[in-house]
């Protein structure tokens, strides 16, 4: 660890030097030529020294093919490739560090150390792109967000554009891309030519938080920090790799999915079981101006008792404000845990923008345009943190409620407001202790640029700088639990997210391209129980044109059988649990439906769920019977239009929602579509701060049927059996 530490500090201050240099003249750069990408390195001789380590190095330790002959193959491959001047800089920085004697490559002390910077130097240089597609500058993701696609040592490259200069590009801020010599377009991808080793530092999230800890630290994390350890939480923090599922996937002990019934791929497992993390930071120079002291200086103590004098918790049943700040009940531990998340989300995923009403995922940089929100259960005592984007927010915020142009009471039509779900540009009075009198505004998060805090590239995490206090207040809670909260089914599993299976769109042309399948002889998703006879899929659905939310599903195909964690309702109270079906297919399935707080004594929930049935149609294999759900067009009267929908909840049926299309950029959004419906599952009074449990079970007889799953809701009582205003159609 403390190897890549110096490494890193050093190779960032060079480049700094390096960003300074005057702009240089891009209009002679390379254009497409007819050669692989091997062929091109091998023929220039500044990349002599990189093309001999793509000739020692091979694709992996069960593989003789080295990385030469790899890229000397078809695909789309993005190439980071360093000089030899890039090459002996960092040797030399080595040497500097004592990491070896002498900067050349017979100044290792032994093979294994030689070995291991060869791979460093060229696994992080790579991006295989599979069959779809390499990055060319103009693909490269915003400021300081992550490619989409991990490189071959599966980290995630972060980019950074100057501040002066547009044209320079910094690779996790520290090594720089030619401005002549990028975009180098060849039959196999790109070449971008590096001025720096990208060598991203081992440091996993746990070890720097405890090395942030330190009085004098310059990370500008500090406070945080001494409260993660106080909590007793870097520990958690230091996981990375399930190396059960590691050992049982290269010994064969599980085995990719059966060939999918509908399009007929193999549902391939994950190669690794990675463990992530999130954390929500609120800055050194904020509690310095919320305390009053030195950050050095403020112990976890000083918090405690700020927290206890502000009156902001006591929500959970059983709070202690005490010093034993292990036990999840403690004010401090509620407090640092509702900051975490047991995934590693990066920035262009903290809200995932698809397929919303008039948003076109294909067109780079486009703007947002209808409120787009998701929900995570923190780490801790169970609770939900709200993550959201629109057009006028200007950034990404958490726990933000504006009151929005949704057409009901006094944004109805009939008011002069048009119905398109824009904010108002007001918010909610507050309901209940707030941090702030504009609490409801959000909190804002940060870029490392805008609060100079530490922006290093974490294997295992990554966090993200706040200036204002992120607290679950009666407030956030009642403003929460009275707006219906959909839930992408994606976010109750961590895991998906973890390892690059949730959202990677980067260049799958379809959702079958990728069908991945998870085993059921195996725990890979944890809040996912699985039993005999289940074949679980995860299709991306990209560019397929499918109803969904966010674009991709899940298929659980056989006699399936299989129980969820759902997350914890905002606060207690009568809510319904509805279900997002498309029975445009002729293979759904019928299942029963189990819910309760103990998964091994739950009842039946009403008669079983059939997924053949949507608003209009009652699909069958070789017939279409009508469906009596009694689904009609919106008629553009409201108060008609409120009556079909009383109508079809009495059949606990409703419309799909009005917030997203089929088509990217489209402003025709699913409810019109007849066979996108929800299901009202469960009716049921919930507990705040628990996990709640839900089983599938198919009711068929048959291996070929497919239950589809795609998003959940939590809507209160208030919300749906509001007299005064009816809830939206969005």
């Amino acid at each position: 660890m403390r190897f890549y530490r110096l490494l890193l500090a050093c190779l960032t201050a060079a480049m700094m030097m390096t960003a300074c240099q005057e702009s240089i003249d891009t209009t002679a750069r390379y254009v497409f030529s007819e050669k692989t990408i091997a062929q091109y390195l091998t023929s220039h001789e500044e990349y002599s020294e990189y093309v001999r380590l793509l000739g020692r190095v091979r694709v992996s330790s069960i593989s003789e093919t080295t990385l030469l002959q790899l890229l000397s193959a078809r695909g789309h491959y993005t190439v980071f490739a360093p000089t030899d001047v890039a090459v002996q800089d960092y040797l030399d920085t080595l040497c500097a560090h004592g990491i070896i004697d002498t900067p050349a490559w017979d100044g290792f002390r032994s093979q294994a150390d030689l070995d291991s910077i060869e791979r460093v130097i060229v696994y992080n240089s790579i991006i295989d792109g599979g069959d779809q597609m390499a990055f060319d500058v103009a693909d490269f993701p915003d400021h300081e967000h992550e490619f989409g696609l991990s490189n071959m040592n599966d980290r995630k490259l972060r980019i950074f554009y100057g501040t002066t200069d547009a044209d320079s590009i910094l690779i996790n801020g520290t090594a720089n891309v030619s401005l002549r010599n990028r975009g180098i377009m060849l039959t196999n991808g790109f070449i971008h030519q590096m001025e720096g080793v990208i060598a991203p530092a081992n440091d996993r999230l746990g070890d720097l938080i405890r090395e942030w800890t330190a009085s004098d630290s310059q990370s500008g994390f500090s406070v945080m920090a001494r409260l993660i350890v106080a909590c007793g939480l870097a520990d958690t923090l230091n996981a990375l790799r399930d190396e059960v599922w590691e050992q049982m996937y290269l010994t064969g002990a599980v085995e990719d999915l059966m060939k999918h019934t509908s399009f007929g791929q193999i549902g391939t497992i994950p190669e690794h079981r990675y463990y992530g993390f999130t954390i929500f930071a609120e800055t050194d120079r904020f509690w310095e101006g919320l305390l009053g002291r030195p950050a050095g200086e403020i112990t976890p103590d000083n918090v405690r008792d700020y927290l206890t004098q502000s009156g902001l918790f006591g929500n959970v049943e059983g709070t202690t404000f005490d010093d034993n700040y292990h036990d999840e009940l403690n004010v401090l531990n509620q407090f640092v845990t509702y900051h975490m998340l047991n995934q590693r989300i990066g920035r262009e995923k903290l809200v995932i923008h698809y397929n919303e009403l008039g948003f076109n995922y294909n067109i780079g940089n486009s703007s947002p345009t209808i409120p787009i929100m998701d929900y995570y259960q923190t780490m801790g005592v169970p609770r939900l943190l709200k993550t959201y984007e629109s057009r006028e927010s200007e950034g990404i915020y958490l726990n933000r409620f504006p009151l929005l142009r949704n057409g009901r009471g006094r944004f109805s039509k009939s008011n002069g407001f048009n119905n398109d779900y824009h904010e108002s540009g007001e918010f909610p009075q507050l309901k209940g202790s707030a941090t702030r009198p504009d609490e409801n505004q959000g909190i804002r998060i940060l870029t490392y640029s805008e609060t100079g805090t530490d922006s290093r590239s974490i294997v295992n995490g990554i966090i993200y700088p706040i200036e204002e206090l992120l607290v679950c207040t009666d407030n956030v809670i009642n403003q929460m639990g009275s707006q219906r909260v959909r839930i992408d089914a994606g976010c109750l599993m961590p895991e998906l997210m973890n390892n690059d299976i949730r959202a990677q769109r980067s260049y799958y042309s379809s959702g079958a391209t990728n069908c991945r399948g998870i085993p059921h002889n195996y725990s890979y998703v944890e809040n996912i129980e699985t039993r005999e006879g289940t074949q679980f899929y995860y299709l991306p659905g990209y560019q397929c044109g499918w109803y969904n939310l966010q674009g991709d599903e899940y298929n659980i195909i056989g006699r399936y059988d299989f129980t969820m964690k759902l997350p914890p309702v905002p606060r207690s109270g009568l809510y319904e649990i509805r279900f997002g079906v498309a029975t445009g297919s002729y293979v759904r399935s019928m299942a029963q439906v189990y819910f309760g707080a103990d998964k091994g004594m739950m009842p039946a929930a009403g008669i079983p769920m059939d997924l053949r049935m949507g608003g209009l149609e009652h699909r069958f294999p070789n017939e279409t019977r009508p469906s009596n759900v009694g689904w009609e067009e919106d008629s553009g009267d409201e108060e008609y239009d409120d009556e079909v929908t009383k109508h079809m909840r009495t059949k606990g049926f409703m419309k799909a929602p009005n917030s997203w299309s089929n088509v990217l950029g489209g402003n025709t959004s699913v409810r019109h579509s007849h066979f996108i419906t929800r299901r009202v599952m469960v009716t049921a009074y919930m507990q705040a701060n628990r996990n709640y449990y839900i089983r599938f079970k198919s009711v068929l007889d048959e291996q070929n049927k497919e239950f589809f799953m795609d998003y959940f809701e939590y809507v209160a009582k208030e919300v749906y059996d509001n007299p005064e205003e009816p809830e939206d159609i969005w």
